[in-house]
């Protein structure tokens, strides 16, 4: 299956995510993790379209998400700051889920600085992801 950028963009106004986990991590500096993740999610009869799209990116996984449904994610910081946010740059989504990924792509640059390695880099980061989807959309 082949894509094209204005479909993937279309399609990912609809069903994609990005989303920025931040979770308690003992080992880490500030003592939590920062997880970003660009997640796109299917009925798994429709699983080709996910692998189309990891091939399209050349990058990120295709795996079971819960029960029938499948999830194509990205979430290593090089993948997504040197695939993701290219195309979706290049290509803005229309709706408004383009502010979520502007606040995803600005979280991407702070940890890209090392800003998660400080509590208040941390902070900020926590800030904008509460911000993010089901949060505040200005």
């Amino acid at each position: 299956m082949k894509l094209d950028a204005q479909w993937i963009t279309g399609f990912v106004d609809g069903e994609g995510c990005f989303h920025v986990g931040i979770n308690p991590h003992k080992e880490m500096t500030t003592g939590f993790q920062v997880l970003p993740e660009f997640t796109v999610v299917q009925h798994k009869r429709d699983v080709q379209i996910l692998h189309a799209l990891k091939d399209y990116f050349d990058c990120g996984v295709v795996r079971v998400n819960h029960g029938d449904r499948m999830a194509y994610r990205v979430r290593g910081i090089k993948h997504l700051l040197e695939h993701i946010v290219p195309f979706f740059m290049k290509h803005p989504l229309k709706t408004k889920k383009n502010v979520e990924f502007r606040k995803f792509r600005n979280i991407l640059q702070k940890i890209e600085a090392g800003d998660h390695l400080k509590q208040e880099g941390i902070e900020e980061i926590r800030r904008i992801a509460k911000q993010m989807n089901r949060g505040n959309l200005r």
